[in-house]
């Protein structure tokens, strides 16, 4: 559906018409309740509970069919909270079905809640039939279903976070331990994650074990283990420290067992970490766009694939400004009378989706000529904030996304803007 951001509200209700059929449905893991409404908000039906399984949802359906013909309605539509993960599957197998979908807002729908009984009263029955209401007063978002290769990018994404979560809890396990048991490695080693520092804990995995060896000793060792190893200046300097190390003796062997498993967790994490970024760049190939937005100089893999992970298919939104809107970017105020507030962004939309755009517009900032020239002229001559110059150029990126996906054209420094007016 076309429309300016002002008027969409206007056009999401009148969207429902005297012939539907409205019905919200209240997610749970086992069992949903559904409630109906006609356009005008009266209550159509006795409420419905079914299972989260085929049985339940054609129950439903079959309830939905017995609606229309008793009330006279000819479609329906059907809006729900995206409530964890539990949605999914009723949602698909709807629209299978050739039945809209629709999703509604959870904080949306916590304060709907009095607008019925004018208590705060919580129930299965009463929330769904809050989510009809908000459907037939236009409080709803349309669910957006794009070819696969974006509902692979957005499972491997998901996967990605999860590892990288994963990743850093274990390096940073791997320092508290090195602290503990041989603090001075940080002088032979900077970062604890450099591969000379990893084979050191393999190899030797506490002070004591070094006191005994000699520095050939330690450069067999990492020869070992290394195609290119520190040399042998280093093996001196780790010997010394270790026979002043102001470590830990004591429990010496549960501290090894220790390192160990955390060793073992750091190669399978990272290991995981190759393999699922792989994936990523191999679905990339896929989408006939993303070498166009690629060949922006700044625009990672990774930034990218996050970003089309969670907005999907970006030639579907009618602007840039619906993808920001979808990433719970677009701006917020609260003013009353003479006086003003702040104005701020919303944040009602996609996390993951804000921190990739936001994460590739840094990266523009630092890499990208054109980028670099207007954040330069935001700050130097328009004396922005240099975070609200980021966030307009959020919404740039954006644009730039949107644009290049519609029309499938190639990006053009000069279209991002005059960069000659900026130098002079």
């Amino acid at each position: 559906m076309k429309f300016k951001m002002q008027d969409k509200q206007n056009q999401l209700i009148e969207r429902i018409s005297d012939k539907h059929l409205v019905v919200g449905v209240d997610i749970a893991q086992q069992l949903h309740v559904a409630r109906a409404v006609n356009f005008r908000g009266i209550v159509v039906g006795d409420p419905l509970t079914f299972e989260n399984n085929e049985d339940g949802f054609a129950s439903l359906l079959k309830w939905m069919d017995k609606l229309e013909r008793l009330n006279k309605l000819e479609v329906a539509i059907v809006g729900m909270e995206p409530t964890g993960h539990y949605w999914i599957n009723l949602s698909k197998w709807l629209f299978k079905q050739g039945i809209e979908v629709v999703t509604v807002n959870p904080h949306l729908v916590k304060r709907n809640k009095e607008n019925r009984d004018n208590t705060q009263s919580k129930s299965d029955k009463k929330d769904a039939l809050v989510i009809a209401d908000m459907v037939k007063n236009g409080y709803y978002a349309f669910v957006r279903n794009t070819s696969e290769s974006f509902e692979i990018l957005r499972v491997l994404m998901s996967n990605r976070d999860v590892v990288v979560k994963r990743l850093v809890s274990t390096i940073n396990q791997l320092n508290r331990w090195v602290d503990i048991v041989f603090p001075e490695l940080r002088q032979v080693f900077k970062d604890i994650t450099a591969k000379g520092a990893i084979a050191t804990l393999r190899l030797f995995p506490s002070p004591m074990e070094l006191r005994s060896l000699k520095p050939d000793d330690v450069v067999s060792g990492w020869k070992s283990i290394m195609k290119r190893q520190p040399g042998l200046k280093k093996a001196q300097l780790l010997l010394q420290l270790a026979k002043k190390s102001v470590g830990t003796r004591q429990a010496l062997e549960a501290y090894k067992f220790h390192l160990e498993q955390l060793l073992e967790e750091y190669d399978l994490a990272f290991s995981q970490l190759e393999r699922v970024e792989q994936e990523v760049k191999d679905v990339l190939k896929q989408i006939p766009f993303a070498k166009k937005l690629l060949a922006i100089k700044g625009i990672s893999e990774i930034s990218l694939a996050g970003i089309l992970g969670e907005a999907g298919d970006l030639s579907g939104f009618s602007h840039g400004n619906s993808l920001l809107r979808h990433a719970g970017l677009h701006l917020a105020e609260a003013s009353s009378g003479k006086w003003k507030g702040q104005i701020v962004i919303s944040k009602r939309g996609r996390s993951r989706l804000r921190r990739f755009l936001y994460l590739a517009t840094m990266s523009l900032v630092m890499n990208n000529t054109e980028f670099q020239a207007i954040h330069s002229h935001n700050v130097k001559v328009k004396k922005m904030k240099k975070m609200k110059s980021i966030m307009k150029l959020v919404g740039k990126l954006a644009r730039i996304f949107v644009g290049i996906a519609r029309r499938n054209e190639s990006y053009c420094a000069d279209k991002v803007h005059p960069i000659t007016e900026l130098v002079a």
